[in-house]
């Protein structure tokens, strides 16, 4: 099992992709957002991933720079598929106001003979909070995390490394955090450091530190904790930068990834 870290960054980052994913193991794999615009393309290309591979995209809320490069995944999926080079379908998990929103962005910027294999081999499949579902071979349980600025879902996954848990991109929600309770890998945003707090203004955006970020893995007795979704003021330092407050308070295994890392689930 391999998470494939697309991106690192937040919604303003213009020298790293906005924070998204793809995890993969044997039976498939699962694209967690798709970042703000046709970068999607580019860093799905560099890590190896071709669109053809990619049959589950999950959405977790409608911010720029998580949904729009979903619209460009949209398009090559389509495009494949004329082709005759894309097997099968593509199934976009996400709420019903995001599939409304999702659909209207790509009816006014994609042409009909790419909305076409909408509901045919583009399928949208709502979710609701608590639902569990198998996509390939592996039990995803999706929940609202209760935002306070847009409604977003997250999930966990029952994965042959244990419990991984992806919690979004804002503070846990006490409601949420046996979501992540004991999780053998917790994904987590952690917009800046402790020391820049008054500088980026995390609490005001919705976002923690890295000091917030790891006291939750340790409080929540995880094993494995992966931090991103951050600022790139200390792009070239970030990872040990970040790796130093956080080893203070996370005494687990602690990534921070730059983008287009590769991290083995075990």
């Amino acid at each position: 099992e391999t998470l494939h870290v697309l991106g690192t960054g937040n919604a303003l980052v213009p020298r790293c992709y906005n924070t998204c994913f793809y995890l993969e193991w044997p039976e498939g794999g699962l694209l967690v957002d798709c970042g703000g615009g046709n970068g999607i393309l580019r860093q799905m290309e560099d890590a190896g991933l071709g669109v053809e591979s990619v049959h589950h995209l999950f959405l977790t809320h409608a911010h720029t720079d998580h949904l729009l490069g979903a619209v460009w995944l949209v398009r090559m999926a389509a495009t494949a598929m004329r082709k005759g080079s894309y097997e099968g379908t593509l199934t976009i998990h996400c709420h019903p106001t995001l599939e409304q929103a999702l659909r209207t962005f790509c009816t006014i910027t994609l042409q009909k003979k790419f909305t076409d294999f909408f509901d045919e081999r583009i399928l949208f499949l709502p979710i609701k909070d608590g639902e569990s579902r198998d996509i390939a071979g592996r039990t995803f349980t999706f929940f609202d995390i209760h935002s306070t600025k847009m409604q977003q879902f997250a999930f966990t996954a029952r994965m042959d490394c244990g419990k991984l848990a992806f919690m979004g991109d804002e503070p846990v929600n006490p409601a949420c955090e046996e979501h992540a309770r004991n999780a053998a890998w917790l994904l987590c945003e952690a917009f800046c450091l402790r020391a820049d707090a008054e500088r980026f203004r995390p609490y005001e955006k919705h976002h923690s530190t890295v000091r917030e970020a790891c006291e939750l893995g340790q409080r929540l007795r995880v094993r494995h904790l992966v931090l991103w979704h951050t600022e790139e003021t200390h792009l070239a330092r970030r990872r040990e930068l970040y790796t130093d407050e956080g080893r203070q308070y996370f005494s687990g295994d602690l990534h921070v990834p730059d983008d287009l890392d590769v991290i083995q689930l075990n």
